[in-house]
């Protein structure tokens, strides 16, 4: 989905996740699926990495990825649009850090803090995972990251670094 030329935007940046049958095939399902979604534009993703399950560790390791996204909607909208994608995909929410066939987070929504009951901006955990922080330092590392400096500074500070290991290119190119 094209943001018109006239639309205001805002830069956000997603991270997504996939732990559940064909990984890959789920992350790229949910930036088409994404893209599609009036008012979002996927623009650019990160590589796409491999890291073992944080949170709860017994289930199998993740796919994870960061992408920039050019939005209309509000924080709220775009996370009932990250939701609705999610769902699409047979996302089942049994067990909190569960495993799942695909995860998306608002990590970053341009520079904005959000503190509501179901959206946190920036997203709570973004400083300290390391599967979060190296994807979105691929593609954004200057970006602040409000009340903490840049998305580089973040990464330099996070544990767990050595963990995240490439697993392949970028799944999105944008043709625009």
């Amino acid at each position: 989905m094209l943001i018109d030329a006239e639309e205001r935007f805002v830069v956000a940046f997603l991270g997504l996740g996939a732990n559940l049958g064909d990984r890959e095939e789920h992350l790229r399902n949910a930036l088409a699926a994404l893209h599609r979604w009036p008012g979002v534009e996927v623009v650019e993703t990160s590589s796409v990495y491999e890291t073992e399950p944080w949170g709860r560790p017994d289930q199998p390791a993740f796919l994870n990825l960061a992408c920039r996204v050019h939005t209309s909607l509000s924080p709220q909208d775009l996370l009932r649009a990250c939701l609705a994608v999610e769902n699409a995909q047979g996302r089942v929410r049994e067990e909190k850090w569960g495993p799942r066939t695909i995860d998306i987070d608002i990590l970053l929504y341009g520079q904005e803090t959000v503190a509501e009951s179901d959206l946190l901006i920036p997203h709570q955990y973004l400083c300290e995972r390391a599967f979060v922080l190296v994807p979105l330092g691929e593609i954004a590392p200057n970006w602040p990251v409000p009340g903490k400096g840049t998305v580089q500074a973040c990464l330099e500070a996070v544990a767990g670094r050595d963990g995240v290991r490439i697993f392949g290119p970028p799944p999105w190119k944008n043709a625009a």
